[in-house]
């Protein structure tokens, strides 16, 4: 049965995806409370409170009357700040989050995962996914901070939902953006410079798809705690996904063929499950006659 919630909490309100979520909830009719550091002045929400996700008084008072969460806050790479403040910040805020919505008696939740939490984009060294499309049971290689961080918001989740039944949804999601910030900046590097792109496999998420991810999570009939990848159905890169694989990731193993510029991530677990597809896709001109440097 697809949920119908009352008020749905929205923290990182601000960002990207949370001011993204926000509209949609807003499109939707669904009442919001906006939680973030600071108010802009123009978030599309009927409440907003002022506050860190990490402080338990103000993550209290933005629960009042909430029946659902969407956890966004977070900061969003290892170099935003020291790796105690990454880690610990990270994990503190979805923690007390998930807690205190809990123990409110909210009984699902939405946290923002991350493709980094595989460990390839910000680990010091290169390193390759041990197969191809990766999947949610693709084993992890944190060797980061940021990652870390995402490994724990899952785990703690997954705690969340034995000890209190509150159910979940972890979204993994890849690079972010629109064809007005990120994507356009992003798709030029990888056809200049393709190995830029490798530690992420080339993947991303048009924003507005990416808040309708998180409605899905939101309101589709799910149970327990679900760790689920989303992603575009194609690559930034301009180059054929299998050449750019033989040449970034030779040894990773092929499951499945990946045809043209097709995204090498399996997302097939959330489109069963959320009923999710991204419809917003960047207009990158296939280019097969590239030479890969």
């Amino acid at each position: 049965m697809i949920r119908d919630p009352r008020r749905i909490l929205v923290t990182g309100a601000a960002g990207r995806l949370g001011r993204a979520t926000l509209g949609l909830l807003a499109h939707e009719g669904v009442p919001a409370t906006a939680l973030d550091l600071d108010d802009p002045g123009n978030l599309p929400a009927d409440r907003v409170v002022t506050g860190s996700a990490e402080d338990v008084e103000a993550v209290r008072a933005a629960l009042d009357g909430v029946d659902t969460v969407i956890h966004c806050a977070a900061l969003a790479a290892p170099s935003l700040g020291t790796a105690e403040q990454v880690f610990a910040g990270n994990t503190r805020a979805t923690f007390v989050v998930l807690e205190e919505a809990a123990q409110a008696g909210v009984r699902r939740a939405v946290i923002a995962s991350s493709f980094s939490v595989l460990g390839l984009p910000w680990s010091p060294r290169e390193l390759h996914p041990a197969y191809v499309p990766i999947d949610e049971n693709l084993p992890l290689q944190v060797e980061d901070p940021y990652a870390l961080s995402k490994q724990v918001d899952e785990a703690t989740a997954a705690m969340m939902a034995r000890r209190y039944g509150m159910d979940s949804v972890a979204l993994r999601f890849p690079l972010l953006g629109g064809p007005a910030d990120q994507l356009p900046g992003r798709a030029a590097n990888y056809a200049a410079d393709p190995r830029s792109g490798a530690h992420e496999l080339w993947t991303y998420l048009d924003t507005r798809d990416a808040a309708r991810a998180n409605w899905l999570a939101a309101t589709r009939p799910v149970t327990g705690a679900q760790v689920l990848f989303v992603a575009a159905p194609t690559t930034l890169a301009p180059q054929p996904t299998e050449e750019l694989l033989d040449r970034f990731h030779p040894g990773a193993e092929r499951r499945a063929p990946l045809p043209g510029r097709t995204a090498p991530i399996d997302v097939s677990a959330a489109a069963a499950l959320l009923g999710f597809r991204a419809e917003h896709l960047y207009p990158v001109e296939p280019a097969s006659d590239l030479v890969i440097p």
